[in-house]
């Protein structure tokens, strides 16, 4: 039985922030984010966020318990990471939806399954389009708004992770004979920089030469976005919101008969061995100045207490020297300006127990927090 959930002492200054749940509660230093430890159903997590657009629009939760909206259905821990781009609407509406439609549909289901995971992306994607169009003649812009989402879930010593977009999930995985931890790649992306990624967008619009565009050296749908996948952009979705009174760099030349993005999840699915020793959740903000294996091995040699902070650190410094600058100089520099250096960066790090594997979830207290300091820009 795995022991009931516990306050840990977090480190570091700075007021405590919004966070539901026994273990909810989060800090803030400066543009940081921040939960340096807490429990989880299966073991103990790590999670910190850096906002460098001038508007947060990296979103993320952890959530332990019930995975059912009814008493009897499954529990487990359950991470999402949400990467919005043009502006926060599409993330903060993943943040509060997309769990509750999971609880719903795992309840309907009665469990966990792949099929469960994708209707409960599917039904967030409608329920946004549903705000966007009920929001069109007032609110247009809120069209061009889109999120990627990276949802990790821990359940029966099973892990599923599901993704749209680019953010990514690493496990840190100990060999038998070596004992060294390796990193292995779970998620699947679903960026135009990918040669397989346009192939698919090409075959899915072969009568299209522009569905993917070179431009300023960099791979976009319809040279508009990077992803091929995402919840919301609304605009590369459904025609009627690709025109007036939309911006005109959002608006495409001729109408379009099919959906050019897609909200359809990429979802592995693998049990959890006594060697999988913890997954990384980051958005790509990470991922642009760490490789896989320098993420692991940074949470493998160091204190699990801040690791997620560490990880954030170690992507800053690294985005300072490509811009020879010092990290004290970039920690200066205030959101907005900080884009030109570095993305909003949100890392979650997730520690599996490995006797909570074959036993039982039992009695374990709910957690639910929220990762980000929304820090509205002065007028």
């Amino acid at each position: 039985m795995i022991k009931p959930c516990w306050k840990p002492s977090v480190e570091g200054d700075g007021p405590r922030r919004r966070g539901g749940g026994g273990d909810g509660s989060g800090r803030v230093d400066g543009l940081m984010w921040y939960k340096d430890l807490g429990h989880h159903a299966y073991g103990v997590f790590s999670m910190a966020v850096i906002q460098a657009n001038s508007t947060l629009e990296d979103q993320s939760q952890l959530e332990s318990g019930s995975l059912s909206s009814t008493n009897s259905g499954p529990h487990g821990t359950f991470v999402g990471v949400y990467d919005g781009h043009g502006g926060p609407e599409a993330s903060r509406f993943v943040n509060e939806n997309l769990f509750s439609n999971l609880k719903r549909v795992v309840a309907e289901h009665q469990g966990v399954t792949e099929h469960v995971i994708k209707k409960a992306f599917l039904a967030t994607e409608e329920s946004f389009l549903s705000l966007v169009e009920r929001q069109w003649h007032s609110r247009p812009q809120i069209a061009s708004a889109g999120t990627c989402c990276l949802v990790g879930i821990i359940c029966n010593a099973t892990m599923y992770i599901a993704n749209v977009g680019d953010s990514r999930a690493v496990l840190g995985k100990e060999e038998r004979a070596t004992h060294e931890v390796r990193a292995v790649q779970l998620s699947s992306e679903h960026n135009a920089s990918i040669p397989s990624v346009r192939e698919e967008l090409q075959a899915m619009h072969p009568y299209d030469p522009q569905i993917v565009v070179l431009k300023h050296k960099v791979w976009r749908v319809k040279g508009l976005i990077q992803v091929s996948r995402s919840i919301g952009d609304a605009y590369l979705k459904r025609t009627e919101f690709n025109r007036e009174p939309l911006l005109p760099k959002f608006r495409l030349p001729e109408p379009f008969f099919k959906p050019i993005l897609s909200a359809e999840p990429s979802i592995t699915v693998q049990k959890l061995t006594r060697q999988d020793k913890f997954l990384i959740f980051a958005s790509d903000g990470l991922w642009e100045h760490l490789s896989n294996q320098e993420a692991v091995d940074i949470v493998h040699n160091h204190p699990r207490n801040g690791i997620a902070r560490r990880l954030v650190k170690s992507a800053l410094e690294e985005a300072a020297k490509k811009r020879e600058l010092r990290y004290s100089d970039l920690k200066k520099i205030d959101r907005g300006v900080r884009r030109h250096f570095h993305d909003d960066i949100t890392v979650v790090v997730v520690f599996i127990d490995p006797h909570s594997i074959n036993e039982n979830f039992l009695h374990n207290s709910p957690v639910s927090i929220r990762g980000g300091n929304p820090v509205t820009p002065t007028t």
